[in-house]
């Protein structure tokens, strides 16, 4: 149906294609509703003139599809692997998850207790998918991370990678003013988990 609007060289109604198409204008009208939703397609102004309701027309959205593909971990893998390239990767990774750490972390109203900072902390990981866990069962806190959304480009790019996350707790917990800070990241410390071991500023 897409390929029909985008071959027309004007505006169509359902009739016309369904016509085309040779299906029932219900038909087309269940899948124009979703061409319309994902903006791949969008309604145009009818131009008949004379008496009775004009006929709603339809058109492929101009320029390049919204609904197309995407592949954002190629575009992961040529930043890491461009990152990787200079001379100290795991510093800049970890500057740079520093710097998304902050921003991405709402500053708190009042000082910040190492409880209220871890959960923060791991709020901010949960919603960013890596299935964290908050640990007092050591003398030491620590979050492991059961999850890596990165995980293929963690094995080809670990120093990039494991660094931007290391910074990006490190800077989520900036933000917070939190008394505890990510000391370092083991990953992979077991097959399933990463381990961020926090330490106490004060």
């Amino acid at each position: 149906m897409l390929a029909t609007l985008r071959e027309a060289q004007r505006s169509l109604s359902i009739v016309e294609i369904a016509e085309r198409l040779r299906l029932h204008p219900n038909t087309v009208r269940f899948h124009l509703d979703a061409l319309l939703r994902t903006g791949q397609a969008r309604r145009a102004a009818d131009s008949t003139e004379g008496p009775g309701r004009p006929a709603q027309m339809f058109e492929a959205h101009p320029g390049m599809d919204p609904a197309a593909p995407r592949n954002y971990l190629l575009l992961a893998d040529i930043l890491a692997g461009e990152l990787a390239d200079t001379d100290d990767p795991t510093d800049r990774a970890t500057r740079a998850g520093f710097s998304f750490g902050e921003h991405v972390t709402a500053a708190s109203s009042q000082p910040s207790t190492e409880r209220y900072a871890v959960d923060q902390l791991v709020h901010l990981l949960d919603e960013m998918g890596f299935a964290p866990r908050s640990s007092t069962e050591t003398s030491t806190p620590r979050v492991e991370l059961h999850q890596c959304p990165f995980l293929d480009l963690a094995h080809s790019h670990a120093e990039v990678v494991c660094s931007i996350h290391l910074g990006l707790m490190r800077g989520a917990l900036r933000t917070l003013d939190a008394p505890v800070t990510v000391e370092r990241l083991e990953p992979f410390a077991e097959p399933d988990v990463c381990i961020a071991h926090l330490t106490r500023t004060d």
